[in-house]
């Protein structure tokens, strides 16, 4: 990766520096932007310097101590300490264990939203970090690790990290700020609500109301001081269905006594694929997937049913609409054909996150500036899903990239044991989220 002159770099000896080597940290900063840009720029670099240490300490400490959607209780109390020591105004409890952080600048302007989430995932950590989690939980009956293999951990400490630069600069800081401190990202536990919907209903926007949101999200597949940016619909809707194949058990030696709902399943399984390449232009974007077949309990009995289970993605509510109505359409007919009959279930997800193009290109030059040009790049709409829509749906939003690779080092995709974000890309990432928020507030980039 190439550096270029405008780009902040701050090294780390390795994943596991510790404080008293953090504190020797120093920033090079080589840029010549326009006066009230560098104005700002000095300011958010020497804050950056200032409070690095405690970031990527409190980073460690979440990073060890990873928690489930909605049973975030350590990191909500870590957050809302480290803002109310920056007296910074703040709810706690907020769809269950989401905090939310007010900053009030000394100058009138704009409210400005900026979202961190906090939960982590049950995957057990492989990642050999002096600072990994050895967290264990019970989920689906297993006992199972607990890891931030999703980056929210970074995630919640440039929300952090960016809160204290900017209420440093309280005074002359040309508006408001939102922070809110997100559970349940990944989606509550089975039987409860939670994330980003339900902050929205107890009142996240409503006072202060903002007038835009920024999100950012770690990357292991670009390097640290590379961001990545996308236009339009940026992440796909996300729907979850379930099916029962329901047919007639019998001897297994005996077929012709059976509806064999394993011979429908399997019929069904490979129909639901014609979806994509029949139903769907090919210039269309969608995703039928089966993920879990079950059925059966020994070698010489034909089940009474197989069940099915699997995720639809999409970015247009009318493929979204005809996925549904064909899957529909080709289980009753497949099981009619045979003799059965099914069950299905639709279940409507997260919605298709959507970078609001006036204000993505309205920003996207400030990323540019702060990276170099170089290092900002275009990315195509991921089938990942992200309830950052929600807040994306009720005001202008705008979701960018951190690349969390430290360069001649490897990481593992997101969701996976090995993946690793590296301390060296918390930097950029609050210097590029001060950026935003100042350059909004004071009309600049446009």
């Amino acid at each position: 990766m190439r550096r270029n002159p405008r780009t902040t770099r701050i090294r780390l000896a390795a994943p596991g520096i510790t404080s008293v080597a953090l504190l020797a940290l120093t920033a090079i900063v080589l840029v010549s932007p326009a006066p009230l840009e560098a104005q700002w720029e000095v300011q958010v670099d020497g804050a950056i310097n200032e409070h690095l240490a405690q970031i990527v300490e409190l980073r460690h400490r979440i990073h060890a101590h990873p928690e489930l959607g909605n049973r975030e209780f350590e990191t909500a109390a870590l957050v809302a300490e480290h803002l109310t020591a920056l007296g910074l105004e703040v709810r706690t409890e907020v769809a269950h264990t989401g905090v939310i952080g007010v900053l009030r600048g000394g100058l009138p302007g704009p409210v400005v939203a900026v979202r961190a989430d906090m939960d982590a995932l049950p995957i057990t950590e492989e990642t050999g970090l002096p600072f990994a989690s050895t967290r264990t939980t019970i989920w689906n009956g297993q006992e199972v690790g607990v890891m931030h293999a999703c980056g929210h951990d970074i995630h919640t400490a440039v929300g952090l990290g960016t809160a204290s630069v900017l209420a440093d600069m309280r005074e002359e800081l040309p508006g408001t700020v939102l922070f809110i401190f997100q559970p349940a990202e990944e989606g509550a536990p089975p039987g409860e609500e939670g994330g980003a919907e339900l902050m929205l209903r107890e009142g996240a926007f409503d006072d202060p109301t903002p007038e835009v949101a920024f999100a950012l999200h770690a990357l292991p597949s670009l390097e640290v001081g590379e961001l990545g940016i996308t236009s339009g619909p940026a992440m796909a809707a996300s729907d979850t269905w379930t099916a029962r194949i329901i047919g007639r058990q019998a001897h297994g030696a005996q077929p012709q006594e059976s509806v064999d709902p394993v011979v429908l399943a399997s019929q069904a399984v490979l129909a639901l694929q014609t979806i994509r390449s029949r139903n769907m232009s090919p210039l269309e974007d969608g995703v039928v997937t089966v993920a879990i077949i079950r059925g059966g309990d020994r070698s010489n009995i034909i089940p009474g049913e197989v069940y099915l289970e699997g995720t639809v993605r999409t970015f247009d509510p009318d493929v979204q609409d005809m996925i549904e109505r064909r899957m529909e359409e080709i289980l009753d007919g497949i099981t009619r054909a045979g003799g059965g009959s099914f069950e299905m279930t639709y279940s409507r997800g997260y919605p298709v996150t959507v970078n609001d193009p006036e204000l993505t290109s309205r920003m996207s030059p400030t990323l540019a500036r702060i990276a170099g040009d170089e290092n900002l790049h275009v990315l195509p709409p991921t089938t990942g899903a992200e309830d950052f829509s929600y807040f994306a749906q009720r005001v202008p939003g705008m979701y960018f990239r951190l690349g969390t690779t430290r360069p001649g080092t490897t990481s593992g995709g997101l969701h996976t044991p090995t993946m690793i974000a590296d301390d060296s890309s918390i930097p950029l990432g609050i210097r590029a989220m001060s950026a935003l928020v100042l350059d909004y507030m004071t009309g600049g980039e446009r």
